[in-house]
């Protein structure tokens, strides 16, 4: 069965804390018979919502084919967290691609941050976004780990937004019993992933983008004058731009090689009250060392919103509350019994570098995607960086191009019992702590 339709109704969105704390509006209507555009977007996630609003602004005729709805995937259902940099730390890509990339790899990290941020502001999407994301280890080493690059980003870069923390800073944030300490960064942020993707839709349709849900793509023909083909119609067009990320499926083999999907969780607690500050004592969100990262925070309304946990094959558990309970417990002993009113999952993908793949899949057909988790910012950078390549402007697409995304082994067909293996291999090692 594919993706797109293993663990959700179609054209509706999932029973998260997200889709229940925001207005959803009606559904759009789905493509029939033939459009014609300058560029179709497959897929109205972040990323291609961003490269609809983008190339609309510019005076493109654009048409975004969804199959189910705007927000619908992992744009509508992640941890909310705006990080800077890249998903792989800058100390790893200046061994990866040398202190010029990965300076200009920084450099694109906060401009992806920055738009996120101006979009906001400019469109006045309403996703409660606030400012301090922290990073916390378990360990002593981890923590000096932490120290140490933060005072990397600091003196090589001239990061000033980081900050060390150490065990009392960090207890002062985050009282858990689990943690050591960290560094904390109030250049990046939390919102709320479903406002935001629902925010960029309304800019882009305003801009003069049309966007199709309930209209999977099944085929492109490419050529000079490529062909989207949907299930009850077709978009001709003479740009073609892959933004289905963990949804994809097998639409580009070139994505399909080095672009797997993966399941994650998130709860949503009860409001927790006055325990909320035995949670977090300011309005932060935290990552942590973790190989299968716990992220948290606390939502507008007092909930705890926390992270956990991933499965590789295409269905979801079927008691997500008690997949993302377990861990949510190890940091929250206090939590242990806490009532979970929403629990929900989500298709990302992830790449063998933990980078996105950014690249020409066809003569005109344009992809990114595997965000590994660093979505937020990436993918809606990753929009506007296609769009000013299809524009004529490339020289951000071609630094992200040049990140070295190499296909799984085995190819499609072995690299998930492969990848599930190694993945188990490294949740033993968070457990055992080494």
């Amino acid at each position: 069965m594919s993706l797109l339709y293993a663990n959700d109704r179609p054209g509706q969105y999932p029973d998260s804390w997200y889709a229940a704390s925001v207005d959803l509006p009606e559904a759009r209507p789905p493509l029939r018979g033939e459009a014609r555009a300058d560029v179709c977007i497959v897929g109205a996630g972040y990323t291609g919502l961003s490269a609809a609003l983008h190339l609309a602004e510019r005076g493109l005729r654009v048409a975004v084919v969804e199959a189910h709805r705007a927000g619908f995937g992992a744009s509508g259902r992640n941890g909310g967290q705006l990080g800077t940099g890249q998903r792989q730390d800058q100390i790893a890509l200046e061994k990866m691609m040398g202190p010029e990339d990965a300076a200009k790899l920084w450099d694109l990290g906060l401009e992806a941050v920055a738009l996120v941020r101006s979009l906001i502001a400019q469109h006045r999407i309403d996703c409660r976004l606030v400012d301090g994301l922290a990073w916390l280890g378990f360990t002593d080493a981890e923590t000096d780990e932490l120290n140490g690059y933060a005072a990397h980003l600091r003196d090589r870069y001239g990061y000033d937004k980081v900050q060390p923390l150490s065990v009392a800073e960090a207890h002062g944030l985050c009282p858990s019993p689990a943690y050591r300490g960290g560094m904390l960064d109030l250049g990046a942020g939390h919102l709320h992933p479903l406002g935001f993707a629902l925010g960029l839709a309304r800019a882009a349709e305003a801009a003069g983008a049309i966007l199709y849900e309930g209209t999977p793509a099944h085929h492109i023909d490419e050529g000079d004058r490529p062909v989207v083909r949907t299930d009850k119609g077709r978009v001709v067009c003479d740009h073609v731009i892959l933004a289905g990320n963990g949804y994809l499926s097998s639409l580009n083999r070139k994505v399909a090689a080095r672009v797997m999907p993966i399941n994650n969780f998130v709860i949503a607690t009860e409001p927790l009250g006055s325990d909320a500050k035995r949670v977090l004592t300011r309005n932060i969100a935290v990552a942590d060392t973790k190989f299968v990262v716990n992220y948290f925070r606390l939502s507008h309304d007092g909930r705890l919103l926390f992270g956990g946990g991933e499965s590789y094959g295409d269905r979801f558990p079927r008691d997500i509350a008690a997949t993302v309970r377990k861990p949510m417990a190890k940091i929250f002993p206090h939590l242990a019994d806490v009532r979970i009113d929403y629990a929900w999952g989500g298709t990302l993908a992830i790449t063998m570098k933990r980078l996105p793949f950014v690249a020409r899949v066809g003569s005109r057909v344009l992809s990114a995607s595997g965000y590994s988790g660093h979505g937020v910012g990436t993918a809606t950078h990753a929009g506007k960086l296609m769009a000013d390549a299809i524009a004529g402007e490339a020289e951000g697409f071609d630094t992200m191009s040049r990140l070295p995304v190499g296909p799984f082994p085995g190819g499609p067909g072995l690299r998930s019992p492969l990848l599930a293996l190694a993945m188990s291999w490294y949740a033993l090692r968070d457990r055992l702590g080494v």
